[in-house]
């Protein structure tokens, strides 16, 4: 007899030989609402909100502290290195003398330091002999006329009172835009002092202790008189050191040019100072009374 059952059909399977997805049953395990677990503390916003937070001063210490990093350390090690490279360039500008002019300026230095020694020489040689002469001689004797003559005619020449001649050069300041003021002229009568001349005019004007600058219209006024462009200065000195005094960078003819003018400077190995100062009392300076014997 044959089996009338459809294997087919799983109804007419026997339990045990239907696997469990056949069943239509979940094996898994179902817990029942008393079985289920209690949610997480944690988890739950007002669980959450009971919790103490970190307080203000303790945030603040968290961000703050040093952490040691890669970056921090480079940053530490960039700041140590520019700090050094700082103080060496401090302590080097501190030290800089000489070895940072150039070529040029320290020839012109050693030039006119030479110079001036020699002419120190040449006065302390011509003085000692002056001495020594009026030291055996009486004042009527002609070594102290002779002194006194000479002394007077440095102090005539220093005043402005007598004609000079000597080396020299001559400075000619060309002003076509009308820019090159006074303060120009008494730069240039600065800068050649400073290198050693000995007598000035410009124009026809002495230039003296007491000479004085100031802008006038369409041109210059030197001790109340107007000069106009071109001015020309006859200077007696050593012309080298005079020229090269001139022409420093951010001299007197760079400051010139800057402002469109023109400078030319002519060289003499003899050249006359004509013009003369008209002397005049002071009004306020007295000289100092020889003190008396005994007094203070």
């Amino acid at each position: 007899m044959t089996d009338a059952r459809d294997p087919a059909r799983p109804e007419d399977l026997e339990p045990e030989d239907l696997e469990p997805e056949d069943l239509g049953a979940d094996t898994s395990h179902t817990s029942t609402p008393d079985e289920a677990p209690a949610p997480d503390a944690a988890e739950t916003p007002a669980a959450a909100a009971k919790q103490p937070g970190p307080s203000p001063w303790r945030r603040v210490y968290l961000m703050a502290r040093p952490r040691l990093t890669r970056a921090n350390a480079f940053a530490l090690l960039l700041a140590a290195l520019l700090g050094f490279a700082i103080a060496t360039q401090v302590r080097q500008t501190q030290s800089q003398g000489l070895e940072d002019l150039r070529q040029d300026e320290l020839v012109r230095i050693l030039d006119d330091v030479t110079q001036n020694g020699v002419r120190l020489d040449d006065e302390i040689t011509d003085l000692q002999s002056t001495k020594d002469g009026l030291a055996n001689s009486d004042a009527s004797s002609p070594e102290a006329i002779a002194a006194a003559q000479e002394r007077a005619d440095t102090l005539g020449i220093l005043a402005g009172t007598e004609r000079a001649t000597g080396p020299g050069i001559r400075l000619r300041i060309t002003d076509t835009d009308g820019q090159v003021g006074a303060p120009a002229l008494l730069d240039a009568v600065q800068e050649l002092r400073d290198a050693g001349a000995e007598a000035m005019q410009i124009g026809d004007v002495r230039v003296v202790a007491s000479t004085w600058f100031r802008d006038a219209d369409g041109g210059i006024e030197v001790d109340g008189v107007q000069l106009k462009a071109p001015y020309e200065l006859i200077v007696i000195g050593d012309p080298q050191t005079m020229s090269s005094a001139m022409e420093i960078p951010g001299g007197v003819s760079e400051s010139v040019r800057s402002k469109g003018g023109k400078v030319e400077i002519t060289e003499f190995a003899s050249i006359n100072v004509e013009a003369l100062h008209t002397e005049s009392s002071p009004r306020y300076a007295r000289p100092v009374p020889e003190p008396t014997d005994g007094s203070q």
